[in-house]
């Protein structure tokens, strides 16, 4: 099974607390991983784009699970 799809598989089967957890967890990776990009420290350059994707699949769960909430309140 690809990263992604264990990705998406893992945020689909969080809650709305767990979620909002891993996103600020990511939002610090990422702003601590750009200072290391800036300052020449990071190692592994790739580390900064896989946490993007990562955040951008998290709050397209987060969008799904909006979107279905304001479905059901409508029928």
């Amino acid at each position: 099974m690809a990263e992604r799809t264990k990705t998406l598989k893992k945020y689909r089967e969080m809650d709305l607390d767990h979620l909002a957890r891993e996103e600020a967890d990511l939002r610090t990776a990422i702003w601590k991983l750009k200072v290391q990009k800036g300052t020449g420290q990071i190692v592994e350059g790739d580390k900064l784009a896989s946490a993007k994707r990562d955040l951008a699949r998290l709050m397209t769960v987060r969008t799904e699970r909006r979107t279905e909430t304001s479905a059901g309140k409508r029928s």
